[in-house]
């Protein structure tokens, strides 16, 4: 076997949230086909407990404490120095140095970076063939937050979106490859950084659909007689976050004062101060983190996923369909699956559009469509086919 660099911005597992579904698969993946030298970052002190199962998987490893708190205090270095803040944030000289002495101990011919942060480790490994997954265009996502916050938090977003999109055009000018979640985010990118175009591809992420399967038993976590609308997700995420509010304060009064039976549940870890005042709101309910998702999918009698903040792929979604559950989602949260609107997914824009879209799928309940969303995973999301573009790229 020949030796592969993997770095990542948080350690791959568990495969609990969106990046660590794709960068543990990623993995898995490839640990059988090379020796696997690992460089990772572990920002949830309870993820500690899962480092023995990454080491498994892996030869040479190096697993580094990362202090969210800590992390932006040393990221503002990043105003001094002119550099976008997320490279400050995730930069660590034990992790340069334990990088350098893989590279300069074994033979290592073959790199890959996961998430854009990632490539400020191997911008000078000229001898290796680096293939970087950014899996969506994280520049662009501050500047969808500077556009919902006020000044001078929108001038900060602002900032790190333009020189954030200067370091992601340099890596990918320097890379031999740079891999994004969908087709629509590489091309996305293709139009910021036209000068890497022939370099920038796509790895669709995957589902198992055989884990979530509507084909098994789920105990039922809900009260006898609810009609309920699931939202998942990590609930520290702030476009999460900011779904659950609009979709709380906003949609759901009109949708329940129609549909009196109606309850909205947000099921997710690390529900933030906003997210559990929402508990507080008519027919709402806050989980926080459960120990399986399924359940919770398997008696909804919808999805939704109001995201109005998103970039790349919503995993939530492809899980959703994956478990033959109708889905309702916004554009932005559908935004590179391949899935027809109306017959494998029902998409809502405003609040007024939302309010109708939920009303009319529960009163005239087509479990067709939830079928025929399972079908398209099955037909196009499954990890074995989209992992071997993994293989040729790198």
């Amino acid at each position: 076997m020949e030796d592969l660099l993997y770095l990542t911005h948080r350690i791959p597992y568990p495969p609990n949230k969106g990046d660590k579904v794709r960068s543990y698969h990623f993995l898995k993946h490839l640990s059988e086909r090379y020796r696997v030298h690992l460089g990772t970052f572990v920002d949830d002190e309870d993820d500690w407990r899962h480092v023995d199962t990454v080491r498994a998987l892996c030869h040479e490893t190096r697993f580094v404490r990362l202090a969210p708190r800590a992390a932006k205090l040393k990221s503002l270095r990043g105003f001094l120095s002119g550099q976008p803040l997320t490279l400050p944030y995730y930069r660590d000289g034990g992790m340069k140095r334990w990088v350098d002495d893989i590279l300069d101990r074994l033979p290592v011919r073959h790199i890959l970076v996961f998430s854009s942060a990632m490539a400020q480790y191997a911008m000078q490994a000229s001898g290796a063939r680096r293939v970087a997954d950014f899996v969506d265009v994280d520049s662009d996502k501050w500047n969808q937050y500077a556009r919902t916050r006020s000044w001078p938090l929108s001038a900060v977003y602002r900032r790190e979106g333009r020189l954030l999109l200067d370091f992601e055009r340099e890596a990918a000018r320097v890379f031999d490859a740079t891999v994004f979640v969908s087709a629509a985010e590489a091309g996305w990118f293709r139009r910021l950084a036209p000068e890497s175009a022939s370099k920038i591809a796509h790895v669709n992420n995957g589902v198992d659909f055989e884990y979530f399967s509507p084909d098994r038993d789920y105990p039922d976590p809900y009260r006898q007689g609810e009609k309920v609308l699931v939202f998942t997700g990590a609930m520290d995420y702030w476009p999460n976050v900011d779904a659950a509010e609009w979709f709380a304060r906003e949609i759901f009064p009109a949708i329940r004062a129609r549909l009196p039976d109606t309850r909205f549940y947000i099921v997710g870890a690390r529900p933030t101060p906003r997210v559990i005042q929402l508990a507080e709101l008519p027919g709402v309910s806050v989980t926080g983190s459960v120990p399986d998702i399924r359940p919770y999918l398997a008696h909804a009698a919808l999805a939704v996923a109001p995201l109005r903040l998103a970039r790349g792929v919503q995993n939530k979604v492809l899980e959703a369909m994956a478990m033959g559950k109708t889905v309702v989602a916004s554009p932005q949260a559908a935004e590179g699956i391949d899935a027809v609107d109306g017959r494998e997914i029902r998409l809502a824009g405003g609040a007024a559009e939302w309010a109708d879209a939920v009303c009319q799928t529960l009163t005239a309940f087509a479990p067709e469509m939830g079928a025929a969303g399972r079908a398209r995973v099955v037909a196009d999301y499954g990890w074995d086919s989209n992992l071997a573009k993994l293989d040729a790229l790198v």
